[in-house]
């Protein structure tokens, strides 16, 4: 696949065939994603494959934390069991499930507020670079891939479930599989270039 075609191409994809990901191919997809441009020459960034067991102790921890944010938000208690047991069988259904964190033990310590946060931007960047290689490499694979934003807002809950080291900040979830072939993106519109491009 040529690679406008697969940046073209690349969509989210949120139903799967239930077709295994080998795990050979997940080390290539592991691969791409360690090839994106980081700061200092690190490697700012940890995928976890997670199995049955974590992904159902995942859901449980996560779950509770978004409970708690509808209820917050008085959204009816109907909508919060049906939204719920959409994101439950979502993240355990999907063939592949992947954690993105980042890992900040690698930055320097500037002793100033303004460059640790410049810092933290660099990574953070680092680690979008990253998955957009793992899903452009899926597309070209065949595969589909979306990803989840869920554990940005539980990082806590979700690092307390899996027993992730101190340093490692859970940021994405990650869905890879066959997609459906009913499965249908949603049309995306032209980018408004006069909006995001411009001169100065």
């Amino acid at each position: 696949m040529e690679l406008e075609e697969a940046i073209r191409g690349r969509r989210s994809v949120r139903r799967f065939d239930g077709r295994r990901v080998a795990s050979e191919v997940v080390r290539e997809l592991a691969e791409a994603a360690a090839l994106a441009p980081a700061p200092h020459h690190t490697h700012p960034w940890r995928l976890i494959v997670l199995s049955a067991d974590a992904r159902h102790r995942l859901v449980e921890a996560m779950q509770d934390v978004w409970r708690r944010d509808l209820e917050g938000d008085d959204t009816p208690p109907e909508e919060v069991a049906r939204r719920l047991e959409r994101s439950r069988r979502r993240l355990l259904d999907a063939p592949l499930l992947l954690l993105a964190c980042l890992d900040m033990s690698q930055a320097h310590p500037w002793p100033d507020e303004r460059r640790r946060r410049a810092e933290r931007d660099m990574f953070v960047q680092s680690l979008g670079a990253a998955l957009q290689n793992l899903q452009l490499l899926a597309h070209a694979r065949g595969l589909g891939s979306c990803l989840l934003g869920a554990p940005l807002f539980c990082q806590e809950a979700v690092r307390e479930a899996l027993l992730l080291p101190p340093s490692w900040e859970p940021m994405f979830l990650v869905e890879v599989g066959y997609p459906d072939p009913c499965y249908r993106p949603r049309v995306r519109p032209s980018p408004a270039l006069e909006t995001i491009l411009r001169e100065i």
